[in-house]
């Protein structure tokens, strides 16, 4: 027999751990371009909805954030026409405008100090979804990620411009990372801005697997031990950077305007 077949399950994990933080060596990005470089990767996976969405990272000082400016597709974004905003939108660095929908991300930011990136858009499948007021369904490993981790805001509060929207959102979420916002769209929140990116992603897969095992029968629950497992297994620091890396090698080459 092979050296490693009498080995445990745990051990084999673990092993596996040590070795991914040794070998998964990953591009370092300043935050303006992981935030750019965020905007290109999800207009290419399918997250563009015209001038709908925002994504924001917080500064380095308190009460501070970048965003894109308002006019500008998620496939124009750069790191040189990003905005730095503070909790008010007012604009400290850049030219032009937040969108005012902005508003929200500052109740989530100065209640949850362990966000430090949100992503907000109106992608197909997630939108679709949010149409049929049901919560989204984690049901296959490859999206274990949101499992128990995805709220649900069952009633619509209309757009998100005021600060009821922000006290609204913000108390749905709770203490978790991502939300599925009825007749609206995804959220999805993070420690880092590349653990967020691959958490809107998968949003949007589990959304569109969901749509899709609906219309063929009834979705079966996966078992709770085994999705926590899978969730511990994919969902660490060191995985999140080299997905990110992946998809920016997946897409830099057509959008290497980004990162300037």
């Amino acid at each position: 027999m092979f050296k490693s077949s009498n080995l445990s399950k745990n051990e084999i994990v673990e092993k596996s751990l040590g070795d991914m933080e040794e070998h998964l060596n990953v591009r370092e990005w300043d935050v303006r371009q992981k935030l750019a470089l965020t905007c290109r990767i999800l207009f290419m996976m399918g997250h563009d909805s015209g001038l709908a969405g925002q994504i924001t990272a917080r500064g380095k000082e308190p009460g501070t954030w970048y965003t894109q400016r308002l006019g500008l597709g998620f496939n124009e974004i750069r790191a040189s026409n990003l905005l730095l905003v503070n909790d008010d939108l007012e604009v400290i660095e850049g030219d032009g405008m937040p969108n005012p929908a902005n508003r929200f991300h500052s109740w989530l930011y100065n209640k949850r100090e362990d966000i430090n990136c949100i992503i907000h858009t109106h992608a197909f499948n997630s939108s679709t979804l949010s149409m049929l007021g049901v919560p989204l369904i984690i049901s296959h490993m490859d999206v274990c990620p949101l499992y128990d981790d995805c709220a649900f805001l069952e009633k619509w509060p209309g757009i998100p411009v005021g600060n009821e929207e922000g006290k609204i959102i913000s108390e749905a979420l709770g203490s978790k990372k991502t939300i599925l916002l009825a007749h609206h769209g995804q959220l999805s929140t993070g420690e880092s801005i590349e653990e967020t990116c691959n958490l809107a992603i998968l949003l949007e897969r589990a959304a569109k697997m969901q749509l899709k095992a609906m219309s063929s029968g009834v979705i079966k629950e996966i078992d709770e031990g085994l999705a926590s497992e899978a969730k511990s297994w994919i969902a660490r620091p060191v995985r999140h950077k080299a997905a990110f890396e992946y998809y920016c090698r997946r897409f830099i080459e057509e959008h290497a305007d980004c990162i300037k």
